[in-house]
């Protein structure tokens, strides 16, 4: 029996390195395909869409320069793991930390408002739509553990305008539900001002740990956060090796 046509890839190449890109970038966003996961070889996916071994490369090429995938001679090409911009701190779960000490965990959400973009930073997140901003004090017991000030893309994750964050920290929902490829964070020390003094139950001016992140998924943005740490509660500890670049 002859081997079915291929389809026809002459008449619309671009269209289909394309479709096979968003279909692969599609499993990965998803969470179909996790970091780590061996993506199909180039050969079986020539035959999967009846192509040339040119128009899947095209495809595959795009995938790694976003940043999603990572190449590797003669293994194939794998689902990439996070980037993270600092050999200090990962993107933490507040309260598997807190409960991992053995003491109980709460969100307490005081501001959960839809507002427009305030200047270039919050419009590049923005991305022409509305952000969610949020302020909440996580605790561990009774006592107050951090403030978080949190901006959400709306565009990235329009589903958070729908989402009860007295049920859920936005953090631990984003991690659950929004995957993302890229994030920086940023750690200073600052004096606490009147009213993140209240909110923390600390004395103005007390010294504190500033930890500032923000995470895209394929390039887009998704939050930007600021948590504020009393200085005698959190540290960060990092361990690593040298680099073998």
């Amino acid at each position: 029996m002859n081997k079915p046509a291929p389809v026809a890839e002459a008449e619309a190449p671009t269209a289909l390195h394309q479709r096979i890109r968003t279909d692969i970038e599609a499993k990965i966003l998803s969470g179909e395909l996790g970091p780590g996961d061996r993506i199909p070889f180039e050969h079986e996916l020539t035959e999967q869409y009846g192509c040339s071994r040119m128009t899947v490369s095209k495809a595959i090429s795009a995938l790694a320069e976003a940043g999603l995938i990572e190449r590797r001679r003669r293994a194939g090409s794998f689902v990439a793991r996070p980037r993270v911009h600092s050999a200090v701190l990962d993107i933490p779960d507040l309260r598997a930390e807190i409960e991992g000490r053995g003491q109980a965990y709460r969100f307490e959400l005081s501001v959960c408002v839809q507002r427009a973009a305030d200047g270039p930073d919050e419009a590049e997140l923005a991305g022409g739509r509305t952000l969610l901003a949020l302020r909440g004090v996580h605790f561990a017991d009774a006592r107050p553990f951090s403030l978080e000030d949190r901006l959400i893309s709306l565009r990235a994750a329009p589903e958070a305008a729908r989402i009860d964050f007295t049920q859920i920290s936005p953090g631990a929902w984003l991690l659950e539900h929004i995957p993302w490829t890229e994030a920086e964070n940023r750690i200073s020390a600052l004096a606490a001002d009147t009213e993140a003094a209240r909110l923390l139950a600390i004395a103005p001016r007390t010294a504190c740990l500033a930890v500032e992140r923000r995470t895209w998924r394929a390039g887009v943005g998704v939050t930007r956060v600021r948590q504020l740490f009393p200085g005698e509660a959190y540290d960060l500890v990092a361990r690593f090796g040298p680099s073998r670049g």
